[in-house]
């Protein structure tokens, strides 16, 4: 299976290339490095990246850039981090990605904890989590030719301890919880759903 993964130089995607990497052909893609960089918040450098990478199985993606900081000096520039980043990021990924992926292919999102349980300096992320589910369900209703959509939504991952501080009480998700939460959207045959892990 051809598996393209955005985000493929972070904490979480690191993760994936190397669990994957063995069994099937990964495309790195990441904002700065990778087999191709990409853009998300730029629609000509998401199209650039499908024509580079020809027709695949799979997307996987575990980028999306928000805002984190307190609730007072969130303006709509801040606010537009979340929206341009994480929801119409990934969003384009799906819009224009249905044109080259193969049938029978899948995409998997990433959302998060904060849809649901919301944390202090995290209203950007909420939203745009929020926005990013609420788009899978309605995306796996109209996509054609057998293809799927899920969203993998994990709470803080025990490979980020900076981040521990903001989730008071949360028990974070394991390396392999994660693993296992993509290999359910992606090799299993579920679609429009979200996949909690917590």
């Amino acid at each position: 299976m051809k598996i393209i993964i955005v985000g493929a130089s972070g904490t979480m995607g690191k993760h994936l290339t190397s669990a994957f990497e063995k069994e099937h052909e990964i495309i790195k893609a990441g904002s700065k490095s990778g087999d191709i960089q990409v853009d998300i918040t730029s629609t000509n450098s998401i199209e650039n990246m499908y024509k580079q990478a020809g027709a695949f199985d799979a997307l996987i993606s575990t980028a999306g850039p928000t805002y984190v900081g307190p609730w007072k000096s969130l303006t709509d520039k801040e606010f537009r981090k979340g929206v341009e980043g994480k929801m119409m990021g990934q969003i384009n990924l799906v819009l224009i990605g249905q044109h080259y992926i193969n049938p029978k292919g899948s995409f998997t999102l990433i959302s998060g904890a904060l849809t649901y349980e919301p944390q202090l300096n995290f209203a950007n992320a909420s939203a745009a989590n929020g926005a990013v589910e609420g788009f899978v369900r309605a995306a796996a209703i109209e996509l054609e030719n057998g293809i799927r959509i899920n969203a993998v939504s994990p709470t803080v991952i025990e490979s980020s301890p900076q981040y521990f501080p903001f989730f008071p009480g949360d028990v974070p998700v394991s390396m392999r919880e994660l693993e296992y939460g993509f290999r359910k959207s992606v090799f299993g045959a579920n679609t429009g759903q979200i996949i909690k892990l917590y």
